[in-house]
């Protein structure tokens, strides 16, 4: 019974997962590279960006702080193609559709509901670069929900590296070197992400010294961190490096 419903719905999604050369499978292996390199991609073009036009020798805050700069389109536009990006994604079973959806809808709400202000007032002179600021009531709810919603982004690719992106069909005994070795990959990218995380909760709760956190900048670092291991485990799924035979 459950196997219909499961059916049934993929086929009014037009998932068609029984044929190797359908068009969602192809499409797949192109969503995956796009969204590999948009997340390799994004953290370096932000850090550049502060130390070329913000004229800054290391990064900001936190990824999420470059929305409150003049490189808020790269990471708004960036992070909402990700997200859409990985919404369209079907993967190769149900399961897949469903989890890179919840990664898509945590995505645009990244995107779309910021983290706390940059600056502590409106045109802070010691912030020029900073030319965004928010209203303070609204600070609360929102920057909570930004960071529940970037965790459940990086748990759900963090979940499909070590869990979606190593199945195969193929029994283990008889899998080939190179399966083994991409599964090693994800399975590397999937820790790395979660250790991230908790690193970033570990400094929101003061459990790291805030001071060597703040100093550190461990929130940017750890987050480009998670992006870059998901970035290349997608561009490993998609073939763009270690070429995923059909096993």
């Amino acid at each position: 019974m459950k196997d219909q419903k499961s059916q049934t719905l993929s086929e009014s999604l037009n998932l068609n997962y029984a044929s190797d050369n359908g068009v969602w499978l192809h499409q797949g292996k192109t969503l995956r590279k796009i969204v590999g390199t948009a997340g390799m991609l994004l953290p370096v073009l932000l850090l550049a960006s502060s130390l070329t036009v913000f004229e800054m020798t290391g990064p900001l805050e936190s990824i999420s702080h470059y929305y409150y700069t003049r490189a808020a389109t790269l990471f708004t536009v960036t992070v909402s193609l990700i997200g859409i990006f990985l919404i369209v994604y079907s993967g190769e079973e149900p399961v897949d559709f469903w989890v890179s959806n919840i990664a898509g809808v945590a995505a645009l709400c990244v995107a779309f509901f910021p983290t706390n202000n940059l600056a502590e007032l409106c045109c802070d002179a010691a912030m020029p670069y900073a030319v965004t600021y928010f209203d303070e009531s609204q600070e609360g709810w929102r920057s909570t929900f930004h960071y529940v919603a970037a965790a459940v982004f990086l748990v759900s690719l963090a979940f499909m590296s070590l869990f979606l992106f190593v199945k195969s069909k193929i029994p283990k005994g008889k899998r080939c070197e190179e399966k083994v070795r991409r599964n090693k990959v994800y399975r590397i990218c999937g820790i790395v992400m979660i250790v991230a995380l908790v690193v970033i909760i570990l400094g929101l709760t003061d459990i790291i010294s805030p001071e060597t956190y703040n100093r550190l900048k461990l929130t940017f670092w750890m987050e480009a961190l998670a992006v870059e291991a998901f970035g290349f485990s997608w561009l490993v799924k998609g073939e763009a490096i270690m070429g995923d035979k059909p096993n």
